[in-house]
């Protein structure tokens, strides 16, 4: 058995096999590990009725994975990005009772406050508490030199108490200098001091190419439980079309293989790609924000792609990064020169196109 990137995989996966699994993160939305489902006995949502009165509370059978300090984390949960504050608040109060448990956020969504706002209504009804909610957040690009305080101000406005996952959101401190500065072993060391003070259960890595998590791996104490890679397709950030209008990402939305699966299975075309992600036995962490897509995309949990209908997904024709960072603006005046040199040549050829 063989530790990688914090997670048990076996057998031990060579670079180039590495490299082919950061090039499929186009059409993975959380790199993490063997999915487990949980006892069959837990029930599903009704896929009839979508609408839930405030106390109704559902469970659903969402697969974990174990990390490599022992710790499961569900692998299908709610993301928070764009999410506007009255809009985040109650999709999260949506999302908790209808069965998610993981609930994802990040200092750069601007809206933890908000989030918090939601965690602390729906623990005070008393029928989910903090221990049974796995939060996730990320550090920001900006706070790479003052880790602890941003985590601390991340834990007081989601009224945490604790984060279950702490992210390095990306290798970049937003610096103009040719070197990240403070540099990553830095960074990485400060978290690591997080978990040593019970802040944080579990310490992890966003958007790193596999060299980047191999240099990690050479000098970390505590290895990392995760590495967190974003597809961000339409399926939950529509702005994404037109903050990346140049990548087309409605294609795989719109694709005809996608669309004949949706009626095939009576599904809509958002519940097949999430499908595709779990029995991928990565994490899905779909964004919404109405009542009928929070519940609906939870509803991926009583039935399965046949496998050649999950070889036809897996090898459809558009395969893309959606963020893969030139939002950062990459220059030779810059610790990065360009997307290429950014993710170490570990990107598609159509992201360098």
């Amino acid at each position: 058995m063989q530790r990688v990137c914090g997670l048990t995989r076996t057998p031990l996966l060579q670079r180039h096999q590495r490299s082919l699994l950061v090039r499929s993160q186009c059409r993975s939305l959380r790199l993490q590990a063997r999915a487990e489902y949980l006892d069959s006995s837990a029930a599903t949502i009704n896929t009839e009725k979508y609408s839930m009165a405030p106390d109704k509370y559902t469970t659903i059978q969402n697969p974990t994975a174990t990390l490599s300090n022992g710790h499961k984390i569900p692998l299908f949960g709610l993301g928070t990005w764009r999410g506007e504050a009255g809009q985040v608040e109650n999709a999260i109060e949506m999302a908790l009772r209808a069965g998610y448990r993981h609930i994802d956020c990040a200092a750069a969504y601007g809206n933890e406050d908000a989030v918090g706002e939601a965690f602390s209504n729906i623990f005070k009804e008393g029928k989910v508490s903090r221990k049974d909610v796995w939060i996730t957040s990320k550090l920001n690009n900006p706070d790479h030199g003052r880790v602890r305080e941003a985590c601390q101000q991340t834990i007081k406005d989601l009224k945490a108490e604790y984060l279950d996952l702490y992210l390095m959101h990306w290798p970049l401190t937003g610096n103009k200098g040719k070197t990240v500065e403070p540099p990553i072993k830095d960074t990485w060391q400060e978290m690591e001091k997080l978990v040593d003070d019970g802040l944080v259960k579990s310490i992890g890595i966003s958007n790193f190419s596999c060299k980047k998590i191999d240099t990690l791996l050479s000098y970390a104490r505590i290895k990392p439980c995760g590495c967190a890679s974003g597809a961000y397709s339409p399926m939950g950030t529509p702005p994404s079309s037109a903050m990346f209008k140049d990548y087309q990402p409605a294609l795989v939305m719109n694709d005809p293989v996608v669309k004949e699966l949706a009626q095939k299975y009576n599904k809509n075309v958002g519940q097949i790609c999430i499908k595709w992600g779990l029995q991928h036995g990565t994490s899905v962490i779909p964004k919404a924000t109405s009542e009928d897509h929070v519940v609906g995309n939870a509803d991926v949990f009583d039935w399965e792609l046949s496998s050649e209908d999950f070889e036809k997904l897996s090898t459809l024709k558009h395969q893309m990064r959606m963020l893969d960072g030139r939002i950062w603006d990459f220059s030779p005046e810059k610790p990065y020169h360009d997307i290429s040199d950014f993710w170490d040549g570990e990107v598609p050829e159509s992201n360098l196109e």
